[in-house]
């Protein structure tokens, strides 16, 4: 009886002992992951980087992002997008997977399914299609707000597609997204995912020799008007976020252009 006794008490401690390894292992993982991220990417470009009301700032190798935990979601993805990531590139699209870079944990997946909502993304696939794990970072939980189906495909599509173009044209931009994340929002899933009731984008185009800026702001619902009619000036955006959007830039340079809505120096042709 007695050695029945301490052969079962020897057994649970190495079952303990093993809990424990691989629960130390697993967390010293994980902060090497969320350490990893704190370090800015080339191809973030951390001169253009927005400001964080969160506090909690990501680098992934194509796309930086500020995460907001209250609304399980970034409050600003930004990367640069150059004219050599421009790609026709047919990658299988991947699951998608909780972000083990965010240290207070990315929303689940799970949260949007039977929600009504798509994962819409902030920074698109489609500008990270120059190999294949800059595309499969895109489908990481901290990428995606929900948006309406008609809008993610309707306008919201077009207008990334505009930057594509113009990214081609003016031999890349930095570019800017994010949901607008105050006031009164629906939320979804387990861990009450805030949707969103307006989507902005904003772009900068420092490669010309003119540094000029554009910012459009779209109600969350598909729209036929054309993109011109949703551009305002980058201090708008500014005073419903809380953000700054390009810190670095000297002063009276980031003044004027973050004041204008002018978007003639923008072809929309």
């Amino acid at each position: 009886m007695k050695k029945r006794t301490t052969y079962s008490i020897i057994a649970i401690l190495l079952l303990c002992g093993v809990f424990y390894y691989e629960f130390h292992l697993e967390g010293k993982g994980q902060q090497a992951i969320v350490n990893a991220g704190k370090n800015v990417k080339p191809e973030t470009n951390g001169f253009f980087l927005p400001t964080s009301t969160t506090g909690q700032i990501v680098h992934h190798e194509g796309y930086s992002l500020s995460y907001s935990e209250p609304h399980e979601q970034a409050e600003w993805v930004a990367y640069e997008l150059k004219q050599e990531h421009l790609s026709n590139s047919n990658y299988k699209r991947p699951y998608f997977e909780i972000d083990p870079a965010v240290k207070t944990g990315a929303a689940h997946w799970r949260n949007y399914k039977n929600s009504g909502f798509d994962r819409g993304h902030l920074c698109p696939a489609a500008d990270r299609a120059y190999n294949q794990d800059a595309y499969n970072e895109t489908f990481l939980t901290s990428n995606i707000s929900p948006q309406n189906h008609e809008f993610n495909s309707g306008i919201w599509n077009t207008l990334e597609q505009k930057v594509r173009y113009w990214a081609s044209k003016y031999n890349g931009v930095f570019v800017v997204s994010g949901g607008i994340l105050n006031g009164h929002m629906e939320t979804i899933g387990e861990e009450q995912v805030a949707v969103p009731n307006q989507f902005y984008k904003v772009l900068i185009d420092n490669n010309t020799g003119n540094t000029k800026m554009i910012a459009f702001l779209m109600p969350h619902e598909n729209s036929k008007q054309p993109l011109y009619k949703f551009v305002v000036p980058v201090d708008s955006i500014e005073t419903l976020t809380g953000i700054d959007f390009f810190p670095e830039l000297e002063d009276a340079l980031e003044n004027e252009l973050e004041a204008s809505a002018d978007y003639k120096g923008w072809s929309f042709n």
